[in-house]
């Protein structure tokens, strides 16, 4: 066999079950941090989405690229599981702290994106990822 395939071969032995274990761990970050989402937002999201309201897709897909914004910063800068487990769970935090101080300072916001108004929808979610790749930034350093 030619010595840079088993280089390869061997880097991949050594390395793929660390690559699986801090996206895996990241995976369920990501998937915790939309359930919390869902949780703790005063919107109704499946109800919402199950009645075709476009505007609560815009916002609940936002939501999901911003969670994944710095969760990816911190998967990419991080070398060791028990960095990516804390510093993801600050990312989705801060997160989640961007989509309640948006709904508190625009008070008709939830209003809006109930009643289907996409244009209420697209900013709030160009604020959350926005905030994701600020959050993302500064968690690179």
């Amino acid at each position: 066999m030619d010595t840079s395939v088993a280089q390869i071969l061997q880097g991949l032995e050594s390395g793929l079950p660390l690559l699986l274990l801090h996206f895996g761990a990241t995976l369920a970050l990501f998937l915790i941090g939309v359930a919390v989402y869902v949780a703790v937002t005063p919107l109704h999201e499946r109800e919402l989405l199950a009645s075709g309201n476009q505007a609560a897709g815009v916002v609940l897909g936002g939501t999901m690229v911003a969670l994944a914004i710095p969760l990816a910063a911190t998967l990419a800068t991080s070398l060791v599981l028990v960095d990516i487990l804390i510093w993801g769970a600050v990312a989705l935090v801060l997160q989640l702290i961007t989509f309640l101080i948006a709904i508190w300072l625009f008070r008709d916001l939830r209003r809006m994106i109930e009643s289907g108004n996409v244009a209420a929808g697209t900013a709030l979610a160009g604020l959350q990822i926005a905030v994701a790749l600020l959050n993302a930034g500064a968690m690179a350093g």
